[in-house]
């Protein structure tokens, strides 16, 4: 132990002998509590993101009970706080959206509260950052506790992947392939049980990332959610936040530069979501570390996809655990690590992965034997052009390998409800390009999952199953194709891609790393002369605040005030 109890910040609320103190107290025991039961304790705060309209964290009440059982054992005092749940599915227009919302709402329940330590609960997409970066910016010590993975899906003895076999059976749906029966019946049988998508999504992707960067104990994020386990895990969270807070053992001692590189590393050689393009920069730059797009390409350049996962490989998640998790496919990794940097459970990262062994090396394979060889493609690559000054990313190892040189006549959407009402006109050939503007950070705004843009009927009436698409939102990391995404600057703050014309010729270079419009300069700069932003549809709301703060895709959209700084004075008791 380093801290003694008068030192804990909690007793700032509950150890003052003025009338202040006596009604903490007072207030703690009118809920039922003995005075025992919670003075001279660390105070761990569980913020909860439980919802009933997120099936990622439905289980999450009864986690948050499994870590207070922790708590208790170690002899703190354990407080559940809700928190906004990011559930990707039912929440419009984005999650991404509400990412900065939950990472103040988690800062500022730690700030405004006699909170001594933190155990997160969360898992999907965007609720891992959202807690992170807001532990971070706070700096208490703060354990990650992640959601896990649902169970393995199987349809007519097939493995079938949450979000990436969506996509794929609505396209055979359209080609005639899938009948409406059929359909329906996929509904239930697709996601089996509580938890995250159990391909390598954005969910897996992004607990995976915590993990690697030391911020949950080993290997807890490739626990699957229904597994006995995974209550273990929690409660043994709450035992270990206890001891984090005497160990005053908080983000800023375990994020830095090196950490930071092993969580980039995890994700490219999982194959991970280009989501962790936005997420990881945001995480980084709340940790002081500078983290930037062609940092995380350069790390892509090294490391071959090597876990053989849904969307880019055979498994799914549950199979991944049971081969050994993420620690034994760190474990293939050493030669990338940096092994030194410490985790939560006190301990290096080298020393978390020296023991574990791999239980079957087709689904955790090591660089020589990767799943796609960075001769093939990489997790990550950065495009740069006319197009995307600041740059445009793509997640090569799931596109096509004969699209990744190609140039096509553009057709240029301006919305999602423009697509659905021109996408199949019959004119767009497989050769084309489909772009679809207007839905970055600041244009939708929010920048959702609308990148992988409809194949036409008719195009997959005759086998085509992927074309070129461009957009300056983002895409699910359940899905594939050849998608460009996070195009920037976006078209709403006047970025190149506002300028393109349908049926300008566009060519995508992935080899060359360039994305350019074949449109002559000056013509480029006639057009922007023209160009009048698009009216601003939010008055007023949460909506007002984000559009007029956030920063664009290869800066992590985080917000400009909470990005950076230095430290917050803690709250007066009067």
């Amino acid at each position: 132990m380093t801290k003694k109890i008068e030192e804990l910040r909690s007793q700032r609320w509950y150890a003052g002998t003025d009338t202040r103190g006596f009604t903490h107290r007072q207030r703690s025991q009118q809920i039922g509590l003995r005075r025992e039961e919670f003075m001279g304790k660390p105070v761990i705060a569980i913020i909860n993101t439980w919802s009933d309209l997120s099936p990622c964290h439905s289980h999450l009440r009864d986690r948050a009970e499994a870590v207070k059982r922790g708590v208790w054992q170690a002899g703190g005092y354990p407080v559940e706080l809700p928190a906004m749940s990011l559930g990707e599915v039912m929440v419009k227009p984005s999650t991404m959206l509400y990412r900065n919302f939950l990472a103040m709402e988690a800062e500022e329940l730690l700030r405004s509260l006699p909170i001594d330590g933190a155990v997160l609960l969360g898992g999907c997409d965007k609720t891992t950052p959202g807690l992170l970066m807001g532990a971070i910016s706070m700096d208490l010590p703060a354990i990650y506790c992640p959601a896990g993975p649902m169970s393995n899906g199987r349809w007519h003895n097939e493995r079938v992947g949450a979000g990436t076999h969506t996509k794929k059976f609505w396209n055979e749906k359209q080609a005639g392939n899938v009948s409406e029966t059929e359909w329906v019946e996929l509904e239930a049988v697709m996601t089996r049980s509580i938890g995250t998508c159990n391909t390598m999504g954005t969910a897996s992707t992004m607990t995976s990332i915590v993990d690697a960067l030391g911020m949950c104990l080993p290997g807890a994020s490739s626990i699957p959610a229904a597994d006995s386990g995974h209550v273990r895990m929690a409660s043994a969270c709450g035992v270990r936040a206890v001891a984090m807070v005497w160990e005053d053992l908080k983000p800023s001692k375990i994020i830095n530069a090196q950490s930071v590189h092993n969580a980039a590393v995890a994700c490219m050689a999982l194959g991970g979501s280009t989501n962790a393009a936005i997420h990881l920069i945001a995480i980084a730059r709340r940790a002081g570390v500078d983290l930037s797009l062609d940092d995380m390409a350069a790390v892509a350049d090294k490391v071959p996809l090597c876990a053989n996962l849904f969307p880019a490989g055979t498994y799914l998640m549950e199979d991944f655990f049971f081969a050994g998790g993420l620690m034994a496919q760190l474990g293939k990794l050493g030669a990338f690590l940096h092994p030194q940097c410490i985790t939560v459970n006190g301990k290096t990262l080298g020393e978390n992965i020296a023991k574990v062994q791999c239980q079957n090396d087709d689904v955790i394979r090591a660089p020589e034997a990767a799943v796609v060889p960075l001769s093939r493609g990489v997790t990550l690559a950065v495009m740069r052009g006319n197009l995307c000054p600041d740059g445009a990313i793509m997640r090569t190892s799931v596109a096509d390998p004969a699209l990744l040189q190609h140039e096509g006549r553009a057709w240029v959407f301006e919305s999602p409800a423009d697509v659905v009402a021109r996408i199949e006109n019959p004119e767009i050939a497989a050769g084309d390009v489909l772009v679809l503007r207007n839905g970055g950070p600041v244009g939708a705004p929010g920048m959702p999952e609308w990148g992988n843009l409809p194949i036409p009927k008719h195009l997959l009436q005759q086998g085509v199953r992927d074309m070129v698409r461009i957009s300056d939102c983002r895409m699910s990391g359940t899905h594939y194709g050849t998608c460009v995404l996070h195009v920037a600057p976006e078209a709403a703050i006047g970025g190149p891609l506002a300028l393109l014309v349908e049926g300008d010729r566009v060519r995508l270079d992935v080899p060359g790393r360039r994305l350019d419009m074949l449109v002559p300069e000056a013509e480029i700069a006639r057009r922007r002369a023209l160009w009048v932003a698009p009216p601003d549809l939010y008055p007023r709301s949460y909506a007002k605040l984000y559009r007029e703060h956030v920063g664009q895709a290869p800066d992590g959209c985080d917000f400009d005030f909470l990005e950076r700084g230095g430290s917050v004075p803690e709250p007066e008791i009067f």
